[in-house]
């Protein structure tokens, strides 16, 4: 079959992957002239990459990693010492680690809370280990369950204490969602707890060695167009035409640079696309079925990501970095972190600035000089009156609309893979899976997707002719 997907995101390419792998022939087009989606990134006049976001990857990864193992990139990746760093606001130009022994799970992420004494008393570390035992020992099932709260209620349901709270999950909810814990759903970061409680490398940290597009939008891209598919940039999406049946007769794809719009036609039909950009996109017809009205309830949240290159090295810690900041969430100095980036005497800073919704509308002058006062008190010795660090450039990528907001409530919103039009199919991460809004979330979507359309009744796979006629 012939399967049009919109969105060369990673859940468009992965869908794509493993379509191909079926014997499929998947046509992708993409709005942008970049692969990557959320993950794309762009070099400059003098060859330095910048991303849309701080991309890690976690050992709690699985789909993303047997992704790469299929396409041999899988050494691509840079692993990190099994560690969670964050910054010490109060003692600045100092950190508090969380070092994960070598043994099995849970034990080695419990034995790296107990050794912790920088965040945590001992009272503390009881009260962070009797909250979080019903979403250890009920799973699951009871962590999907605790939608109906944010974060912080469910923390003060468990009687775990103010400071851990602030300490330590404001911290991991930015990092995650992007959100602070009063705003976002109890189940992204009880999922994500479990993953690194269940799995011996779950909360293992890796960078990728350059940048996403090159290093793993493009093998994916190579391996489906090898196998027959197809890719088409500067192809946005303008309008999905249905039959009288209201099924999908074809997408209208908008043309650009003088090119005129053009009709693709195929059998299966796939929106990869942001969840903001396809309900601007649905059908008025297909607005009226619950399956798609739902789709209201979930929005993206906004993202900056900032780039920072300075004259000198600031910090010589190869690793991701929680910055426990109003401002921002995590950061990494790309020259010590990511291979293609390395630059062992000036250092590129790449930081998260979250919540964003406050900022994205600022300048990006503003934005560079309040992120330039945080790291004035993260690297004090660096910044001094006599011989301060010079910046050198900066890059600002601002993303309106990100991953869903992960807030109450919205796991009722998001939905499954298959949809009650018999041609058309959704993937994305904020389509149901087990994953938050992720890299993960994303690939396992593309992956879920390829799969119901292998599952469909004979119906969904009639031929071209008689969809298009």
């Amino acid at each position: 079959m012939r399967v049009a997907i919109a969105g060369a995101g990673l859940a468009g390419l992965a869908c794509a992957k493993y379509l191909a792998d079926a014997g499929h022939i998947p046509i992708v087009v993409e709005s942008r002239d970049v692969l990557g989606g959320l993950v794309a990134a762009w070099q400059d006049e003098q060859g330095d990459w910048y991303e849309t976001g701080l991309h890690a990857f976690f050992g709690a990864y699985p789909n993303m990693l047997q992704l790469m193992r299929e396409l041999g990139i899988e050494d691509r990746l840079q692993w990190k010492q099994h560690t969670l760093i964050f910054n010490q606001p109060e003692k600045p130009g100092t950190y508090s680690r969380f070092d994960v022994p070598n043994i099995p799970a849970p034990f080695n992420v419990i034995t790296s809370i107990i050794r912790n004494n920088d965040m945590l008393t001992w009272e503390q570390k009881l009260r962070f280990a009797v909250g979080l035992l019903p979403a250890v020992v009920r799973g699951q099932k009871y962590v999907e369950a605790m939608d109906r709260y944010s974060l912080l209620e469910w923390l003060q349901r468990q009687g775990v204490d103010e400071r851990v709270s602030s300490d330590i999950f404001i911290a991991a909810c930015k990092a995650l969602t992007f959100i602070n814990p009063d705003e976002v759903s109890a189940t992204i970061p009880l999922t994500a707890i479990n993953r690194f409680m269940q799995e011996r490398y779950g909360s293992k940290i890796a960078f990728l060695d350059g940048s996403p597009t090159e290093r793993l939008c493009q093998p994916i891209v190579d391996y489906f167009t090898e196998r027959g598919g197809e890719v088409h940039l500067n192809a946005p999406l303008k309008k999905i035409r249905l039959n009288p049946d209201g099924t999908v007769k074809h997408f209208l794809i908008r043309g650009l640079n003088g090119v005129a719009d053009w009709e693709l036609a195929a059998d299966i039909y796939v929106s990869a696309m942001s969840v903001d950009v396809l309900k601007v996109l649905l059908p008025q017809s297909w607005r009226e079925i619950d399956f798609f009205a739902k789709l209201e309830g979930l929005e993206g949240v906004p993202v900056i990501n900032v780039h920072l290159w300075f004259d000198r090295k600031l910090t010589d810690i190869d690793h991701l970095l929680f910055s426990r900041s109003e401002l921002l969430s995590v950061y990494a100095d790309m020259s010590n972190t990511c291979r293609a980036y390395a630059n062992d005497e000036r250092s590129m800073l790449e930081l998260v600035l979250a919540p964003a919704k406050d900022w994205i509308e600022r300048s990006e002058a503003e934005i560079v000089e309040a992120t330039m006062q945080e790291l004035k008190r993260l690297f004090p010795q660096h910044f001094d009156a006599d011989h301060p660090a010079q910046l050198l450039k900066s890059k600002v990528v601002k993303t309106p609309r990100s991953v869903y907001t992960a807030s109450p409530g919205r796991q009722a919103n998001r939905p499954t893979q298959a949809t009650p039009i018999e041609n058309f199919y959704l993937a994305g991460s904020y389509t149901l899976q087990r994953y938050l809004g992720s890299m993960e979330g994303a690939v396992l979507s593309g992956k879920l997707a390829a799969e119901a359309i292998q599952q469909a009744p004979p119906v969904a796979n009639k031929p071209l002719a008689a969809i298009a006629s």
